[in-house]
């Protein structure tokens, strides 16, 4: 009886584990924040290499502390909520880069742009001009020829006009034919039928403003005066044309030049004796081009 009322006997046995127990997720956040800076900087990595140098530049702005700039949106005052601009120093900066640029190569750019438009205007009004001029030219000479043609004293006289359009303008010549001269045998006075013909041109010239040269050719002859020269001889008859129109109606300060050029311009080369090559010469110059202020000496 006694030993069945003693308790029984427990032993427990404690394991101790092997040092594999488990310590908590600490480490699990601090994988996760060092995968997620490894994506961050690859990522970084490829948006550096697939961008352009202008793309860097902006974005290089953009977090730049100096390309902050503020604004009166906000309350204003020191730290009292005023915001930031879209357009604030970034925009300058943009700005002053691309005034940099048009100071730098951009004004030499804008600079030959500007010589080529000038150039081609000038162009342009040169080629305007004489085609105005040789329309004036043209009506000029339908006006001498049809005023001769109404003249029936003068109409057998077209054939001593000999009227062209040169580079100088357009000259208007009357030319001596074989037993009709312009002149008196070896003067310089001009005959009734020159002077008439010389008037019916002068009131053609006269309605226009352009200015006009005179000249005088002899042929290859000697004058038949002694003592005077083809240079002389020539020099007087273009004098006396200058007279003819100025007395028919042609300003005198139109009159650019009068000159005796003798024989030393044939209109016949081949045979300078012929009378073709006693003349009067009338020509009509073309305007010359309107100078800049700057430009004039």
């Amino acid at each position: 009886m006694a030993a069945t009322n003693k308790a029984p006997i427990v032993i427990k046995k404690v394991k101790k584990g092997g040092g594999h127990g488990h310590h908590g997720g600490a480490w699990k956040v601090a994988y996760a924040d060092f995968v997620t800076a490894m994506m961050a900087f690859f990522l970084l990595m490829w948006l550096i290499n697939t961008t352009s140098p202008e793309q860097k530049r902006g974005i290089a702005d953009f977090f730049a502390p100096a390309s902050v700039s503020e604004t009166t949106s906000g309350a204003g005052g020191l730290l009292a909520g005023q915001a930031l601009a879209e357009s604030g120093a970034r925009q300058a900066k943009d700005t002053q880069s691309k005034e940099g640029s048009a100071n730098g190569g951009g004004i030499q750019g804008a600079s030959d742009s500007q010589d080529g438009t000038a150039e081609a205007s000038e162009s342009a009004l040169a080629k305007a001009r004489a085609a105005r001029e040789n329309a004036e030219f043209e009506r000029a000479e339908q006006s001498i020829r049809q005023s001769i043609q109404d003249m029936p004293d003068l109409a057998e006289l077209s054939k001593h006009v000999l009227m062209e359009v040169t580079p100088d303008g357009l000259r208007i010549q009357l030319v001596d034919q074989e037993g009709r001269s312009m002149f008196e045998p070896g003067g310089s006075a001009l005959n009734a039928r020159a002077r008439k013909l010389l008037s019916t041109v002068a009131g053609v010239v006269a309605e226009l403003p352009n200015r006009i040269t005179i000249a005088g050719h002899t042929d290859g002859s000697p004058p038949g005066r002694s003592g005077v020269t083809n240079w002389e001889l020539s020099s007087d008859r273009a004098n006396a044309a200058r007279r003819v129109l100025q007395a028919a109606g042609v300003e005198q300060d139109r009159v650019y030049q009068v000159a005796g050029k003798a024989d030393a311009e044939p209109l016949f080369p081949d045979d300078p004796t012929l009378p073709g090559n006693r003349r009067i010469s009338v020509t009509l110059l073309r305007e010359a081009p309107v100078l800049p202020p700057d430009a004039q000496p």
